[in-house]
Order: structure tokens, then sequence, then C-alpha cells
């Protein structure tokens, strides 16, 4: 494996861990980005939280799962 795909698949974990972090805390600046809105507005604040804690696990899971297989 490249390098590069090592550093692909670790961004993914940290931005996993990211998302997971500011859905636990609840970071108004986070939620407030145009981004998030739009899911905040379909979801409401807790659903949009619930999604990003999904979102965070989800990309944990791809950057694990690539460094273990690929």
């Amino acid at each position: 494996m490249d390098p590069s795909e090592y550093f692909i698949l670790s961004l993914f974990i940290a931005l996993g861990l990211f998302s997971i972090v500011a859905a636990i805390c609840n970071f108004d600046w986070y939620f407030k980005t145009s981004g998030a809105m739009t899911f905040v507005n379909w979801f409401g604040r807790g659903g949009a939280r619930i999604f990003y804690a999904l979102l965070g696990i989800g990309l944990i899971a791809c950057g694990a799962l690539g460094l273990m297989y690929w």
C-alpha cells in the first residue's frame, strides 16, 4: 500500500472521530455551518447529532477496514 493510501485511510478515521466528538459535545459552531444546517432543518438538532455520530462511525469503519484489508 502506498503512503498516500495510509494517509487517506487515517484521515477517514480522524474525521470520523471529529464527527463523533462534535455530535457528543453538541458544538454550536459545528451545527451552524451551512452543510450541517441542512440536516438540522431536516431532522432537528437531535436528529442531526445522531446522523453525524453514525456518519463518524461509518468513516471510522471504512478507514479501519481499509487499513486491515487493503
